[in-house]
């Protein structure tokens, strides 16, 4: 198994990525809506390819199919999916365009919500981010790195400025009938740290936001964090793997939202239980349990490709 760091496996496509490059480097209001860039789009789906073991694939695609079908009637609809990887988009769209013409159709339909330091920490990162469309949103987590009373204050002006921009665009983009994709964690998955994998309070926002939901699980890592720099992105060491990707049924946004509520029983912040982090917390139990359900397939299929390479 291939465990090189990002940086070094791929190093001979920086100078083509580097030409290729159009997206912004800096974040500001006018310019957080960025369509996809055909270019790096090519090269991210080899990355892809190099690295996807036999077996991997979508699991419940009439699930998907459904899903894109409402949005053609015009739902708005909501991906929220797990997440481990940089990998995760990349595999989802190269899955998607590899299965049938109508998950092909949803594919091109993916608008992913992603943080400015895809385009802002490294040209190489963001090279790679740009092969798929995104709306970009400053995370309410990045202020707390501003301590100054001064630049606190200015920063969270731009934060404001930022995502009041990003929210026009994601109204656009639905009205479009594209679909949004978020990671609910905000961030990747780290191995022994389980807040990483917690939901964040913020999504319940965006349940009121959409009309339909997919819960996308995955099982399979491409792409893993290396422990002793994790947060450098290149560093990630890259693995051949099986994935499966699993969608849940299509969930109303509403139904879903109010179940949850109603199990709180009444007053539930008199007895210190926050409403929109417990709709939270219910994604991402929804999405570990469907992550579990499917690890046992995860494992056969993975066995069967060892032995296949072997």
């Amino acid at each position: 198994m291939d465990s090189r760091s990002l940086g070094e496996r791929y190093k001979h496509f920086f100078g083509e990525l580097a030409r290729l490059a159009q997206a912004a480097d800096k974040i500001d209001d006018t310019n957080v809506y960025q369509e996809w860039n055909p270019g790096t789009r090519k090269i991210m789906d080899s990355m892809v390819k190099d690295n996807l073991l036999p077996g991997s694939q979508l699991m419940n695609r009439e699930h998907f199919v459904e899903f894109l079908n409402l949005i053609k009637e015009g739902k708005r609809g909501l991906i929220l999916m797990e997440h481990y990887s940089n990998l995760d988009l990349p595999i989802l769209c190269y899955l998607l365009d590899h299965d049938s013409d109508e998950c092909k159709d949803l594919s091109s339909r993916i608008v992913a919500m992603a943080g400015m330091k895809l385009n802002e920490e490294n040209p190489m990162v963001k090279a790679w981010a740009e092969g798929f469309t995104r709306i970009v949103i400053y995370p309410s987590r990045s202020l707390a790195a501003y301590t100054d009373p001064e630049e606190r204050a200015a920063e969270e002006a731009k934060s404001r400025k930022i995502n009041m921009a990003s929210m026009r665009a994601m109204d656009a983009a639905k009205r479009r009938g594209q679909a949004i994709l978020v990671f609910p964690s905000g961030t990747r998955y780290r191995p022994g740290k389980p807040e990483t994998k917690r939901g964040l309070r913020e999504i319940d926002s965006y349940l009121r936001m959409f009309d339909v939901m997919l819960l996308i699980s995955t099982n399979g890592n491409c792409l893993r964090i290396n422990p002793e720099t994790p947060n450098d992105m290149l560093s990630d060491l890259v693995c051949e793997d099986v994935i499966l990707m699993t969608a849940s049924p299509v969930i109303d946004c509403k139904s879903f939202r109010n179940e949850v509520i109603a199990s709180l029983g009444e007053k539930p912040e008199d007895r210190g239980i926050d409403p929109k982090q417990a709709s939270a917390d219910k994604i991402m139990a929804t999405l570990e349990a469907q992550h579990d359900a499917m690890e046992g397939e995860y494992q056969k299929r993975l066995q069967a490709a060892q032995k296949t390479e072997n």
